[in-house]
């Protein structure tokens, strides 16, 4: 991946589609990538993230519930709701665009920093414009950097970042995953997470996965793809079958266990 990625840019760019396809929809049309959402659920939903994630940002927070208790309620009427959208996303650029990027912040990661909100804002307001897209019946492109970018962070944070209270037991598959547009590859070892969250009191014994730095010389099985195939597929939103698979399918079905099973 070349050069920083303007992440800020993105938020911008993204949410604004997002808000330009779901505004001349029915709200009650549903999202077929989210079943139990309709599309005024989807604008709710992006609005209440941009706007707990600018409350964090801005206010230098250090506990999530001030920013969850900040927020306002849920507008009754669409034109509302979509306007609310709106202020939360400029909320939110100007949050982002006026801190630096190592300001210390809350996040639930090991990266506590206004610039893991960067990045997690991009790829939040990205994955979600295409659910709006679908929802629209009008589907575009991804930027290719920012999906390859978008593939590293599901693989590396939201698939392959275990917290300290939990152990990660390696198994003996591995994977290599390429993107072929971009030619970025990951390595990963499969394996199982388990432990108990001292936030919430819940027991995890699950399948998992973390990044390796070393090269693969033999790996179980490969997976290549463009970087938005691949992007869209760790995020249940394409099916394995737009992606090249070689190697054993046994062992890749221990990757898609772990990719289908979503994140938490």
């Amino acid at each position: 991946m070349s050069g920083p990625l303007d992440f800020v840019g993105h938020v911008v760019r993204e949410s604004a589609r997002f808000h330009d396809c779901l505004a001349g929809v029915d709200p009650t049309t549903a999202v077929p990538t989210c079943p139990d959402w309709t599309a005024a659920d989807l604008v709710w939903h992006l609005a209440e993230v941009q706007l707990f994630w600018s409350a964090i940002v801005r206010e230098r927070l250090d506990d999530p519930t001030l920013a969850e208790e900040a927020k306002p309620p849920r507008p009754d009427d669409y034109p509302s709701l979509l306007a609310l959208l709106a202020s939360a996303t400029g909320g939110l650029v100007d949050a982002l665009g006026s801190t630096p990027p190592e300001t210390a912040v809350w996040t639930w990661a090991t990266d506590h920093t206004a610039g893991f909100v960067r990045r997690r804002q991009a790829h939040e307001a990205l994955i979600h414009r295409l659910d709006a897209e679908l929802t629209a019946g009008a589907v575009t492109g991804f930027d290719a950097a920012l999906a390859t970018d978008g593939v590293d962070e599901a693989l590396r944070v939201m698939f392959g970042d275990p917290p300290s209270w939990g152990v990660f037991a390696p198994s003996v598959v591995t994977g290599r995953v390429t993107t072929i547009d971009t030619a970025v590859t990951w390595g990963i070892q499969l394996g199982r997470f388990a432990g108990t969250s001292p936030n919430t009191g819940k027991t995890y014994d699950e399948a998992s996965l973390t990044v390796v730095v070393v090269a693969l010389s033999a790996p179980s099985f490969v997976v290549e793809g463009s970087a938005r195939n691949l992007d869209a597929w760790l995020w249940g939103r394409e099916l394995s079958s737009v992606l090249d698979v070689h190697g054993d399918p046994r062992s890749f079905g221990e990757l898609e266990a772990v990719v289908g099973r979503g994140v938490d």
